[in-house]
């Protein structure tokens, strides 16, 4: 499953979040933006890569926003709880199992 966004779009998790690190830095009016979002995300990644990659996100952002976009995986159907705001963490059966036991003791 961590190999999902590498076959879909072939990139890594590790240059996906260089990637969105780089669009949070660089100026949306900087006429080298996606020279430098290359270069920042490691270089492996040409200045149409990381702009069709752009394009995706903008795509993925919308059908999330509309909800339209089932975030679930097929054989994945557990619920999300939101932790803190930095990382979601995924309900599975052994955490709710888990909590029952502590309620019931």
């Amino acid at each position: 499953m961590d190999d999902l966004p590498r076959i879909l779009y072939g990139w890594s998790w590790e240059e996906n979040k260089l990637f969105e690190m780089a669009l949070a830095v660089v100026d949306e009016e900087d006429p080298d933006r996606w020279k430098v979002v290359a270069a920042m995300v490691g270089g492996k990644k040409s200045e149409e890569d990381v702009q069709k990659h752009y394009v995706i996100l903008l795509e993925d952002l919308q059908g999330i926003e509309s909800g339209k976009l089932d975030h679930t995986l097929v054989g994945e159907a557990h619920p999300c709880v939101q932790a803190d705001c930095s990382q979601s963490v995924c309900w599975n059966d052994e955490d709710h199992k888990l909590l029952i036991r502590l309620d019931i003791n």
